[in-house]
């Protein structure tokens, strides 16, 4: 939900998220040691945010990368204090920009010389803040719209490599966001090795929804080489994505539009039974039974439960109640 926030309500707020950060970031000692690489980054052509991260540390995902529409992104890590991420948004949430918000949330933080912070706002504005303490190597670069950051690397050459690939890679800001960390990888990434990485990217303007704001929400959680596990969800979502756009065609009676999103879904997952499957029930369900038999029968060969489905279906409304129609289907297994 959006909010107009007048001038005594917008410090108010802040003076609330200052002080829930000075009161969760002084502690003892820093937290956990998610010593990684990640980018933060902001398109100027579709307003789209998002960040992108690996590590060698179990399920990366929760910790470091903070997204929301229309509002910014957030990566938080060396010695981690996650608090950096909800708190960053909730101020720029409020109308900060990322360089104060940021700003704001170190002047709290007791152990900021160990932490590695990126922000960006949905203007672009980027802000970012490598502790004296984090553990060589460790740096970042600053571009236009987006930053690039990295601690416990193998060389200093890391998040320059990063920025370079994100900028002349071509595609969705996922595909670009992937190659700043195929880049990194390229560079010797974390001294450590590798474990877990996970992607974000939001729509450019909040529907007040958040989960229809979320283009991409991908984790590997521990994986011997998780950027290339990664970038292959990535590609079984954009599927899923020409998936979801046909069936929304469909419940518009927009037959032939669907097929297209649904024909465009099975070339780029060809084995993949579902996306076979659920296109053969449209085209048997719409006149088109010659032509969707080929289908069930690759469904019903990659996994013979797809044909004990189909009975089911018609009492549903799934497919028509035409005996001869199911068996017909039914008939090449």
């Amino acid at each position: 939900m959006r909010i107009r926030i007048g001038t005594m309500f917008f410090f108010g707020m802040l003076a609330i998220c200052l002080a829930a950060a000075e009161r969760s970031a002084p502690r003892p000692q820093p937290e956990r040691p998610v010593h990684t690489y990640s980018i933060v980054a902001y398109d100027p052509a579709t307003g789209e945010l998002g960040a992108a991260v690996q590590s060698h540390w179990f399920s990366v995902g929760p910790l470091v990368p903070w997204v929301e529409a229309g509002v910014g992104a957030v990566a938080t890590q060396s010695f981690v204090e996650v608090s950096y991420g909800p708190l960053g948004l909730e101020l720029m949430r409020a109308g900060k920009t990322a360089p104060d918000a940021l700003a704001g949330l170190l002047k709290t933080d007791a152990h900021q010389d160990v932490r590695q912070v990126a922000f960006i706002d949905a203007s672009g504005r980027v802000a970012v803040h490598t502790g004296g303490n984090c553990i060589p190597e460790a740096g970042h670069v600053v571009g236009a719209n987006f930053s690039c950051q990295a601690n416990l690397m193998l060389r200093d050459t890391v998040w320059e490599a990063m920025a370079e690939a994100y900028q002349t890679t071509s595609g969705e800001m996922v595909d670009r966001l992937l190659a700043a960390l195929e880049a990194a990888e390229g560079e010797g990434g974390d001294i450590r090795g590798r474990q877990s990485a996970a992607v974000i990217v939001a729509a450019g303007k909040s529907s007040g929804a958040w989960w229809k704001d979320r283009l991409f929400d991908l984790r590997v959680e521990d994986h011997p080489y998780p950027v290339a596990e990664l970038k292959r969800l990535v590609h079984l979502a954009k599927a899923y994505r020409h998936m979801n756009r046909g069936d929304e065609l469909l419940t518009e009676n927009k037959t032939e539009e669907a097929m297209k999103a649904y024909a465009l879904a099975m070339s780029m997952v060809p084995d993949n039974a579902e996306m076979i499957f659920w296109p053969a029930v449209t085209m048997a369900s719409t006149g088109r039974l010659e032509e969707s038999l080929p289908l069930f029968k690759k469904a019903f060969a990659l996994d013979p439960n797809w044909a004990l489905l189909v009975p089911r279906l018609p009492g549903v409304g799934q497919l028509p109640k035409d005996k001869e129609l199911i068996n017909k289907i039914l008939s090449v297994k």
